[in-house]
């Protein structure tokens, strides 16, 4: 399958993606970050004044390095936001910032997807790093041109399908944490109009990242199957 054309498109296509979503996501980040706020709060400060506002006093919020690595940890209940964010006042910090207090918001509310995305972590994990080699496996047994390689094979997409689902279920995960978010922002009257919309763009840009990983591991997902012959006719 290493030398399919069409696993070659498939991944120029993920990558080309990824690529393209990494790209605008740190473009947007560097143009918004020259951009301070009226109120002269850095991301951490801000970060604090939301979770106060919606009543959430056991978050720790903490300073992380490393850029764009800012996250939430449910497990700690902690607010991890890199120095750019942490420490600046800017359009971009406010975004990422309140976006990360999103989840925060989720996990004190018990938000469903995001409930269900945590418990998914272990299962997502292992899966992943089995399918491959469940996959291979039923390529070797010839796909479902026989009832032991139909077998692996159904067994070997299913795990993938497992990786799969994490990432579609991260979708309205990350969407609903930004909402929230620029929710919160323009509530608290923490921001302008105007830089309300910078904070916007960037969770907006950042999104495409989710999108692309997801639009990705569907892809191979179909890949696997048509090519083991699950669908579409047999290799």
């Amino acid at each position: 399958m290493f030398f399919d054309p069409l696993y070659i498109v498939i991944i120029l296509i993920c990558v080309g993606f990824s690529l393209y979503a990494s790209s605008i996501t740190k473009s947007r980040f560097k143009k918004y970050s020259a951009y301070t706020t009226q109120s002269r709060m850095t991301g951490a400060e801000v970060a604090h004044k939301i979770l106060s506002d919606n009543n959430i006093h056991d978050v720790r919020i903490e300073r992380v390095g490393g850029t764009l690595s800012d996250h939430y940890d449910p497990r700690s209940k902690s607010l991890r936001l890199s120095a750019d964010v942490h420490d600046r006042n800017s359009m971009a910090a406010f975004g990422i910032a309140a976006h990360e207090v999103g989840h925060a918001i989720q996990h004190a509310k018990a938000y469903g997807f995001l409930t269900f995305r945590s418990a998914w972590v272990p299962v997502a994990n292992i899966s992943s790093k089995l399918s491959f080699v469940v996959i291979f496996i039923a390529f070797m047994l010839g796909g479902a041109h026989s009832f032991a390689g139909a077998t692996v094979s159904w067994i070997g997409v299913l795990l993938f399908g497992c990786t799969t689902l994490f990432t579609l279920v991260t979708l309205p995960v990350e969407f609903d944490a930004s909402s929230r978010a620029l929710a919160c922002l323009q509530k608290g009257n923490y921001v302008a109009a105007k830089e309300l919309d910078g904070a916007r763009k960037v969770l907006n840009a950042a999104a495409m990242t989710y999108v692309a990983a997801f639009a990705s591991s569907l892809l191979m997902l179909l890949y696997y199957a048509f090519r083991l012959g699950l669908f579409g006719g047999r290799r």
